[in-house]
């Protein structure tokens, strides 16, 4: 028995990638690829230091994606500075590739922000942003990867979704 689902259970974003979540084996490998810091992160629901992250500073073109199972999340057009330390986005690549959860952790209400795939913890929203959401997506950048315009964008779970 197998347990890759068939193609009647695919769960497709409306922009067409498969968020059907990792099988168990699957998310083992992801899981076994990451380093100890990513796993904090990502496995855990930690936060990595203000102004430490390797992609605030990132001005290139292109897509940034879970890093753990490669799901596009923001395109770069959608990128800001906030000053807040980490990188901040105004909108997902699809509402479907981002969910809220709500955290009430440290003595405050907040609503943290997990891949729509893999449900990897990304960072946190806010209703703080610019126009035209007034959303703030403070991402972690040890939970993206960046993928530059027109490169592939990572595949780990080997399911095709296409070019940034």
């Amino acid at each position: 028995m197998t347990d890759t689902p068939n193609a009647a259970d695919v769960r497709r974003s409306h922009a067409g990638y498969d968020l059907t979540p990792p099988t168990e084996a699957e998310r083992v490998a992801l899981e076994a690829d990451l380093s100890a810091e990513e796993k904090r992160v990502l496995l855990a629901h930690g936060t990595e230091a203000p102004f430490c992250g390797t992609l605030l500073g990132e001005k290139r073109q292109g897509t940034f994606c879970c890093r753990q199972c490669g799901l596009p999340l923001f395109k770069s057009v959608t990128k800001f500075e906030s000053g807040t330390g980490w990188p901040s986005f105004w909108e997902p690549v699809d509402p479907d590739h981002i969910v809220g959860v709500r955290d009430t952790s440290y003595g405050m209400v907040r609503v943290e922000s997990r891949c729509g795939r893999c449900d990897s913890h990304q960072g946190h929203v806010f209703p703080d942003g610019p126009p035209p959401t007034g959303l703030r997506y403070c991402i972690n950048s040890v939970a993206l990867s960046f993928t530059p315009e027109g490169e592939p964008l990572p595949d780990p779970l080997k399911r095709g979704d296409g070019i940034a």
